[in-house]
């Protein structure tokens, strides 16, 4: 059975409060939840009609709840917020821009450690003929026994069954003589 009323009441911070019959029974408890969705809050005064329903505390309230002097408009519904770019984006849209970059550095790094460096070019200029050098092939074979990248690249040169290019470069004791990038 539908019942008139008036709002008599309202918390809106709580969002409750309690209407008035107009048949002069005792105060109708109503939660905003029973409202119409129309854009509108309830405000003191405004007429309603409803429906009484008892909780399982045996307390009455209002259900089914109309307000007949509104205007009858569709819901207003809140626009969804627009996406910015500043957004966070998606945990794939951080990641995949990661590997990219990492693969990329890493393709470089692998071709900047393979490069192979220019062979000299065969002379035809006779043993002889060769400027005079302050080193010669004595049997030293190894880094650790060399006083100079100068010395080094000499022996890795013209010497036999030298063992100081591991990555197989040119450039001879990479991690003890020649560690300028120019040495190479």
């Amino acid at each position: 059975m539908r019942i008139e009323g008036t709002l008599t009441k309202w918390n809106d911070d709580r969002g409750f409060g309690f209407i008035t019959p107009a048949n002069g029974e005792p105060e109708v408890f109503v939660h905003i939840s029973v409202f119409p969705k129309d854009g509108h809050r309830p405000t003191v005064g405004e007429r309603l009609t409803f429906e009484i329903e008892t909780d399982n505390t045996g307390k009455k309230r209002a259900r089914n709840l109309l307000c007949p002097d509104r205007p009858a408009t569709r819901p207003v519904r809140p626009l969804a917020p627009r996406r910015h770019k500043e957004e966070k984006r998606s945990l794939l849209g951080r990641i995949v821009p990661l590997f990219v970059i990492i693969a990329l550095a890493s393709y470089g790094y692998d071709k900047y450690t393979h490069r192979t460096a220019p062979q000299p070019a065969v002379s035809s200029v006779s043993a002889d003929q060769t400027a005079p050098s302050p080193f010669r092939c004595d049997g030293r074979t190894h880094c650790s026994q060399m006083t100079s990248c100068a010395e080094a690249t000499y022996f890795l040169r013209n010497c036999p069954n030298v063992q100081m290019d591991g990555n197989h470069d040119g450039v001879p004791c990479e991690q003890q003589w020649c560690t300028s990038p120019f040495a190479r």
